[in-house]
Formats: C-alpha cells, sequence, structure tokens
C-alpha cells in the first residue's frame, strides 16, 4: 500500500488534512485521531463521510461489535484505508484497461 498516495487520496477527496504520514500506521493513527474527534464532537459528519467513502455498513457493524474493548477510531480508520485504497486500485484497473483499448486501434464508444 502506497501511503503517500492513500494519504494524498483521502486529503483531495475528503478534505482530511492528515498531515505528515510517512508509514500506515502514522496515517492510521492521524485518521483514527480524526474519526474519534468526529466520534465526540459531530457523529452525522462521521456518518456523511462514511458514507460518501462507501464503507460497508455491515461490515462496520460486525467489526465493532466483535472488537468492543478496541478503539473505535482506530477500527473505523482501518475500514476507511481498505475501502479508499480499494478505490485506488480500481482507478488504476480502469486506466490501464482504457490503454490497452486504445492500443488496438479500434475505436470505442
Amino acid at each position: 500500500m502506497d501511503t503517500l498516495l492513500l494519504k494524498q487520496d483521502l486529503d483531495r477527496a475528503y478534505g482530511l488534512d492528515l498531515g505528515d504520514a510517512a508509514t500506515t500506521e502514522v496515517l492510521e493513527a492521524l485518521l483514527a485521531e480524526k474519526v474519534n474527534a468526529l466520534i465526540q464532537s459531530d457523529f452525522g459528519v462521521l456518518m456523511q463521510l462514511l458514507y460518501r467513502i462507501d464503507v460497508n455498513e455491515k461490515k462496520l457493524r460486525t467489526l465493532l461489535e466483535e472488537n468492543t474493548g478496541e478503539d473505535a477510531g482506530r477500527l473505523i480508520a482501518r475500514l476507511i484505508m481498505q475501502r479508499q485504497w480499494q478505490k485506488i486500485e480500481s482507478r488504476r484497473q480502469y486506466r490501464s484497461d482504457k490503454k490497452e483499448d486504445a492500443s488496438d486501434g479500434e475505436e470505442r464508444w
């Protein structure tokens, strides 16, 4: 997982301003801080963010129920990072598919 790319994508797409995150662990910790702050101050904004990121609600509920003693912010941060990384990989795949289609000489509609 390219930490810098993931951080930039989260910052750009959702305005999270995650600062300097050199490693995945640091990025997760910074994101967990943001999530915990939203849990405490504006839960509605957190729900909107999770909806925009497209975090699976059932997966989130199950994870929180199975890990009641753990930091909810960190658990949610992991899910956010996983989902955003899936999106990045999907965009990469889509771009490489389009390049292959364009290189075969046929015009695509």
